[in-house]
């Protein structure tokens, strides 16, 4: 089922088959008028959802900002432009991408004070038809979450930003310095908090996990809550993290477990079905996916820039259109799983498809994330349709909740009992139910002899269940291992290439080669996606490199990829400090008479 996003103060539609988020214009009304009717006042709160279908997000923000990390990667020393300022860490305060996720959270922001204003000063809470005010504080609940998800988008990409937290009327100062990110995330949270428990359940709302529901702002509550408690970059180029951080995994220990005593569900034992419903239209309650962003069809780049590539266009054979990857997937990534884990074939899609409609090999360096393409589409959009798949993203999973609160009551009591199981449950549907002794339970076991050790297992168990869905940035952010966790991919990766040419090691095993062709219904199949072949197969298999493609054979050294996509991660203007913290876009800094510049962080 697909949904459009209603515009408020923006003109700017989307076609939709339904009425959810319709962008008729509200502005002959008057605001108290608009918020005490429940039909107008969800077009008012729709406005706050605008943004997902603005390139701001879209396009940049929802995937190819998030990179580079241990999962996901780009060569951003190719190219001076916008992207290519972004993943080399670089981004000028000119940079386009940077100013129009800016604009779009500020944007959102905005839409989100003007209904927060328009309910609570409506009257509309204190009604006594128990519908409204159900209703009422639903949607209240709504934008002041959608307002948490961009104060902690701007806080991981600038830092310090200006608190924003009233609506636009005359008499407000909204030339405002930047506010201290704790103090920010701090009243995000406390504002949840307050909300939580008014709003509906997903299984209640209208439109399910297309709308921001209970569920989502429980979660939210413990991603602000991690954030908080977190490791971050200061102006000077130190990590730091306050001495409260444990009051603030207690919030989200409380708050995940909160959410799994009050609505539990068994994760959906297939994991690729949870990404090939997006693919399909198909949404669900009660399930895996807690809040995914309804793009409408028309909107939303998913299969475009991030998924599995199909090339399409003018010459193609086939009317699926053309998709791309821009973040691909590194090696050691993928030799990373165990090789019975079933995450790994989902995630890491070693293949294409050509204008033939073929699959075929992609290439070692172009890994994409498997979870999503136009090829799983249920009908194609058109020879040469590209962007506005319709493909829906998701937000916040189930499994997320259930690791957090592992990762919270590890930090605050050690492995104990109810972390290691939350853990379990996870890593239960990864395996298959007969290896669960040796994979999850000694597996789990293994890992558990001390708190440092939990975390470790943890760190590693989201690698592999988040794989493509582009949050490990946030995450290394604020465990503090940013720089140390891109250090070790290149020196595990340049491993991989000693041991290969050497023939011993660690990871002397793997395939250097790998070999695929299609079966007899045409299917993309691999004979060694774990270890090289010893001995030449039969001449129906096509050779390619794969660990051999991280080594340059013409200058005799490691492949320029390994050695310069992470290198500003751990080797920046402070060697083992990543600065991921960018300069405030030039325009804002203008338009703030003053109050906002770029000093700190070692800009130029």
């Amino acid at each position: 089922m697909k949904r459009n996003i209603f515009i408020f103060a923006l003109l700017l539609s989307l076609a939709s088959c339904s009425d959810f988020l319709e962008p008729d214009s509200l502005s002959t009304f008057d605001s108290k008028y608009v918020f005490s009717n429940i039909d107008d006042a969800r077009k008012g709160v729709n406005a706050a959802y605008v943004q997902f279908g603005t390139d701001g997000f879209r396009s940049r923000l929802s995937n190819n900002m998030a990179g580079n990390t241990d999962i996901e990667r780009q060569s951003g020393w190719t190219s001076s432009s916008d992207r290519y300022q972004i993943w080399n860490l670089d981004a000028l305060s000119t940079n386009g991408d940077l100013r129009q996720f800016w604009n779009a959270a500020y944007t959102s922001i905005r839409d989100a004070n003007i209904a927060i204003e328009g309910i609570e000063s409506s009257g509309s809470l204190e009604s006594n038809d128990a519908q409204t005010k159900r209703l009422m504080y639903n949607m209240l609940g709504e934008v002041y979450t959608l307002r948490a998800y961009w104060y902690s988008m701007l806080i991981y990409f600038f830092g310090d930003v200006p608190n924003v937290r009233l609506a636009p009327k005359a008499g407000v100062d909204f030339y405002l310095p930047r506010e201290n990110r704790n103090v920010i995330l701090t009243q995000l949270i406390d504002d949840l908090k307050a909300i939580e428990d008014k709003m509906l359940w997903a299984d209640q709302c209208q439109y399910g996990t297309e709308q921001v529901n209970r569920e989502f702002t429980l979660g939210m509550i413990a991603r602000l809550a991690l954030q908080r408690g977190g490791y971050y970059l200061k102006p000077d180029m130190t990590m730091a993290r306050e001495g409260d951080y444990k009051t603030y995994y207690q919030i989200a220990k409380d708050y995940t477990s909160k959410l799994i005593t009050l609505k539990d569900r068994p994760l959906p034992t297939d994991y690729r079905q949870v990404f090939l419903n997006q693919n399909k239209f198909v949404t669900t309650v009660n399930s895996e996916v807690l809040f995914e962003v309804p793009f409408a069809l028309g909107n939303g780049d998913v299969g475009w820039n991030i998924g599995i590539t199909v090339q399409g266009g003018a010459t193609a054979s086939h009317a699926y259109g053309s998709g791309n990857n821009y973040m691909a997937i590194p090696m050691s990534y993928y030799f990373s799983f165990d090789t019975t884990d079933i995450r790994r074939d989902v995630t890491c899609a070693l293949y294409q498809v050509n204008t033939k409609f073929e699959e075929e090999f992609a290439s070692a360096n172009n890994i994409a994330q498997g979870k999503w393409s136009r090829y799983f589409l249920a009908a194609p959009q058109g020879q040469n349709s590209a962007k506005g798949t319709g493909i829906n993203w998701p937000m916040l999973r189930y499994a997320d909740v259930l690791l957090m609160y592992a990762e919270a009551e590890n930090e605050l009591n050690g492995p104990t009992l109810e972390a290691k199981n939350a853990f379990k449950r996870v890593r239960q549907r990864a395996f298959s139910s007969s290896l669960w002794g040796e994979k999850v339970d000694a597996y789990t076991d293994a890992r558990s002899g001390s708190k440092e050790d939990f975390f470790n297992a943890i760190v590693d168990e989201r690698g592999w269940e988040f794989g493509g869905e582009m949050i490990r940035k946030y995450e290394l952010i604020r465990w503090g291992i940013y720089s140390k966790k891109m250090q070790e991919i290149v020196n595990i990766q340049k491993q991989m290439v000693d041991d290969a040419l050497a023939g011993t090691g660690k990871y002397a095993n793997l395939p250097d080669y790998m070999y695929w062709k299609r079966n007899a219904a045409g299917k993309f199949i691999v004979l060694n996606p774990n270890t090289k072949v010893a001995g030449v197969p039969d001449p129906s298999w096509t050779r390619v490199p794969f660990t051999r493609a991280m080594y340059d054979a013409t200058k005799m050294t490691y492949s320029e990829f390994v050695t310069k996509d992470w290198e500003p991660y751990y080797n920046g203007p402070v060697p083992g400090v990543a600065r991921y913290i960018f300069p405030v876009p030039e325009e804002a800094v203008s338009a703030s008479q003053g109050k906002v510049d770029n000093k700190g962080y070692m800009f130029k």
